[in-house]
């Protein structure tokens, strides 16, 4: 009778600025035969260093980190390794911040409220060259399809509203005319669909397009 061949081992990288959420899914990996934690990074640039290091077959990145966030590590690892298999790890789910990871080349994607029933599978999943959105995800992509994207000014603009900023004070800010902020402003209100700047800000929240630390 043959011998049973032995289970490849899947060598994992997890980038998380959280110590608890490192020490969560070090557990849960090393209760599997098959999964193996190879190193842990508590920030992007020390993900990007670690993943030239190990090589690990799957990275599990969070998006939201200090030095260096998980969207910019995960296009440095893709430029010198294209067939890196990355799986962005996040607490947020508005749409924006998917299609930034999803452009920067990601092969999964999970909220931090899935990792302990969705975590395995994704890793199995990816590893094996296939891609894993969530059901929760796709649904958020199809309530704002088509992608009306703000342009990084009227991001910036918007950030400035967010902050509590009149127009003068945000022109003074841009080094531009307050007339010209106010078109810019109106223009953010018609694409987020947005009554008046209370609600875009909330909105732009919501979606991933500003982040309140």
């Amino acid at each position: 009778m043959a011998e049973a061949q032995p289970v490849a081992t899947i060598r994992v990288l997890c980038a998380d600025d959280h110590p608890l959420v490192r020490k969560g899914i070090a557990s849960i990996l090393a209760n599997e035969t098959d999964t193996r934690l190879v190193a842990e990074a508590s920030n992007g640039r020390e993900a990007v260093e670690l993943f030239r290091a190990h090589r690990p077959d799957v990275v599990l990145m969070d998006l939201h980190m200090p030095e260096l966030d998980g969207v910019s590590a995960t296009k440095a690892i893709l430029q010198e390794f294209p067939d890196a298999r990355i799986i962005a790890l996040t607490s947020y789910d508005g749409d924006q911040e998917i299609y930034r990871a999803l452009d920067a080349g990601i092969r999964g994607y999970l909220l931090k409220e899935m990792v302990h029933t969705e975590v395995l599978r994704a890793i199995r999943r990816v590893h094996a060259g296939k891609r894993l959105i969530p059901p929760e995800i796709s649904e958020r992509l199809t309530e704002h399809f088509p992608q009306i994207a703000l342009t990084p000014r009227e991001t910036e603009v918007l950030a400035w509203v967010a902050e509590g900023l009149g127009n003068k004070e945000i022109a003074d800010r841009l080094g531009t005319a307050s007339g010209t902020v106010k078109n810019q402003i109106q223009t953010i209100l018609g694409k987020l669909k947005a009554a008046d700047r209370t609600q875009a800000v909330t909105i732009a929240i919501r979606r991933g397009i500003l982040h309140v630390d």
